[in-house]
């Protein structure tokens, strides 16, 4: 509630702003200030007059025109009661996912799948191992599932600099000779022989953090929006199903 009234009273202090619109280097200049060395992987005009919007570490953060004023929450359109903020990271999901190619997936699919579920997941993780339980249940209810390594304990570890276990785990089932057996036997907990080859675990994994994903598993929906963590195969199709539905009302004006 503080940073929604924050936001009103910036509202009204938006034609300074407007007056001395600068544009993205300002926007830039004043995020560097707050955090040396941050990257900005998204740029653009925000929904409200004055302001840039600026997705910062995987959150969208915004930023007035002139540098001077920074605020980091949701930004939300009262009258028609939705989440500005959302809408915009929905588009940047769907931008980053579709970035990366089925070659770089691994992915489990019926044969005419009617939908398409992007799941960032761990091989260790408990809630990603129950939810690939399920994998030929959610793929006999139509669903196709495609997905992308995100070792949670990143890449290297700290202050060693070493490739972390979750990782090595990752790049082994990748480059193993038949990567969804290997990806499924990992996931029952069984050993994987130790194998090295060129890998998209490393990208996958910045790529995740780049749109916000924080943990294991986040499943994201084919419109960008994330669903969620863990979801039995009732749960999750009924909430597929409810999206296709509200897809087909908004499209006929209902």
């Amino acid at each position: 509630m503080r940073r929604l009234l924050l936001l009103c009273v910036l509202a009204g202090m938006t034609f300074t702003a407007m007056a001395a619109d600068t544009g993205p280097a300002a926007v830039k200049a004043a995020l560097e200030r707050m955090a040396p060395g941050v990257e900005v992987t998204h740029l653009e005009k925000a929904p409200i007059p004055g302001f840039y919007q600026a997705l910062v570490g995987g959150r969208m953060v915004y930023v007035s025109a002139d540098g001077t004023w920074i605020i980091d929450g949701q930004l939300y359109n009262a009258r028609k009661r939705s989440n500005l903020t959302e809408d915009s990271m929905r588009v940047v999901r769907r931008e980053a996912l579709a970035s990366v190619p089925d070659s770089k997936r691994i992915i489990f699919a019926p044969p005419h799948p009617k939908y398409t579920i992007t799941v960032f997941t761990d091989l260790d993780c408990a809630y990603c191992r129950a939810f690939h339980h399920h994998i030929k249940q959610f793929n006999a209810d139509g669903i196709a599932v495609d997905y992308l390594f995100w070792p949670r304990s990143g890449i290297k570890s700290f202050p060693s600099g070493k490739p972390t276990p979750s990782y090595l785990k990752a790049v082994s089932v990748w480059c193993s000779k038949d990567r969804k057996a290997a990806f499924t036997a990992a996931k029952n907990g069984k050993s994987i022989p130790s194998r090295q080859c060129k890998n998209p675990v490393a990208d996958e994994f910045r790529l995740g953090e780049s749109i916000g994903v924080d943990g294991t598993p986040t499943i994201i929906a084919a419109d960008g929006s994330v669903i969620g963590g863990y979801v039995t195969p009732p749960q999750l199709l009924h909430i597929l199903e409810k999206k296709q539905a509200d897809k087909a009302a908004a499209a006929s004006g209902g």
